[in-house]
């Protein structure tokens, strides 16, 4: 399975240089502040130079000049590495972006791997505008002969390449980020959907309802996991319904048995429309190949974080699922190998360390991990 081994970020708001190794299911601790939102963050602005909407993507954060780490650093870096199956040795794509005038430039971007040569072998390697790619027929590194767009990353425009570079471009370019669900008045999860095939709730839950229809009707085994997931959380539920209410419109009722009528979705508390969703969006059998998670706890009670836990769990065996949170509550029920603490240093950059890596054997025989935390043994702490 390919999969993403290794990020280097630099330069990056409170980033300024953190070097981590990413596993299946990371959970990322630590105070407000600490640089938590702004890995998840940093990892989107890779994904849209995958994609080719690395302008927008920018644009959205507040331009490049708003992410610099203040009076550190003058250009943002990137790096990852990308496990090969086989034995290989690891793909490496390293992208820097400069601020110019009130934009920015692509001061360097490669993309390598080592096979044993004197030097890595380029797929790309690119610098200032003098941008060069390796072409098959050609068998070398080569100018392009289109209309290649400078505010865009190489690796989103080149030609199809080698397996291997594609799987990484994919990879990249399908990095989702989901944040606190919105289930305000008239948030999209709460009014009725158009009904069409649907292969994720959506980041804002503007799919839910047709998601769930269409996995009833086409996986039915899946859809039985979120109704038993939702009978786990909630004892009193019994099942889900899609009465429709116009055509080519789909609501969706919650069955309770303490009442003779079913319950609309925007009847629903605020932390049972969260969970539905989360518990729907790590059920999908299409999620990207890295998942990110803001503040998964946010409304929910205590007591479903340990099922929510374990739902991560398994869907990590099928995304690299990169999560962050406050809730020490949350942090009881993983493990330290799990966990990332992210804190301060003394010049005011983020540090990254993963919870296994700071001997913590003794203190996790007394007390349980959010314990830990709790005590600042593990840092991580205001």
């Amino acid at each position: 399975m390919y999969k993403i081994n290794r990020v280097r970020i630099c330069g990056f708001r409170r980033l300024n240089e953190v070097d981590l190794q990413v596993r299946p299911f990371m959970v990322l601790i630590g105070a407000n502040g600490v640089g938590k939102t702004s890995l998840l963050d940093a990892f989107s602005v890779l994904s849209a130079s995958a994609s080719g909407n690395l302008g927008s993507s920018l644009s959205h954060l507040g331009g490049i000049t708003s992410l610099l780490t203040r009076g550190k650093s003058e250009e943002l870096c990137f790096l990852v590495d990308m496990k090969v199956p086989g034995g290989y040795e690891p793909l490496e794509y390293e992208l820097h972006l400069s601020a110019r005038g009130t934009g920015y430039s692509i001061s360097r971007e490669t993309l390598s791997q080592d096979r044993g040569c004197p030097a890595p072998f380029k797929h790309i390697d690119s610098a200032d505008g003098n941008i060069r790619y390796y072409r098959t027929d050609e068998r070398g590194l080569v100018r392009p002969d289109w209309d290649h767009n400078p505010l865009e990353t190489s690796l989103s425009q080149v030609p199809k390449m080698y397996r291997q570079p594609e799987e990484l471009r994919r990879i990249l370019a399908t990095a989702t980020q989901y944040h606190v669900l919105d289930v305000g008045p008239r948030a999209p999860v709460k009014i009725p959907q158009q009904m069409k095939p649907a292969t994720l709730p959506g980041p804002d839950g503007e799919d839910l309802v047709p998601y769930l229809y269409y996995l009833r009707e086409s996986d039915r085994n899946r859809f039985d996991i979120i109704v038993d997931s939702l009978r786990s959380a909630f004892s009193d539920f019994e099942q889900l319904s899609f009465p429709p209410v116009a055509a080519g419109m789909l609501t969706m009722t919650w069955k309770d048995r303490r009442f003779g009528k079913p319950i609309y979705m925007n009847e629903l508390s605020e932390g049972t429309l969260r969970f539905l969703w989360l518990v729907s969006l790590l059920q999908s059998p299409n999620l990207s190949t890295i998942t990110m998670i803001d503040e998964p706890e946010v409304s929910l009670h205590p007591e479903l974080l340990s099922l929510l836990g374990d739902l991560m769990r398994e869907a990590s065996k099928r995304t690299q699922l990169i999560v962050a949170t406050h809730s020490d509550r949350f942090i009881r029920f993983l493990k330290p190998e799990e966990v990332v603490v992210m804190d301060v240093a003394e010049d005011g950059g983020a540090t990254a360390r993963w919870a296994d890596s700071l001997d913590l054997d003794q203190w996790l025989a007394e007390y349980s991990l959010d314990e830990v935390w709790r005590l600042g043994r593990m840092g991580g702490r205001s």
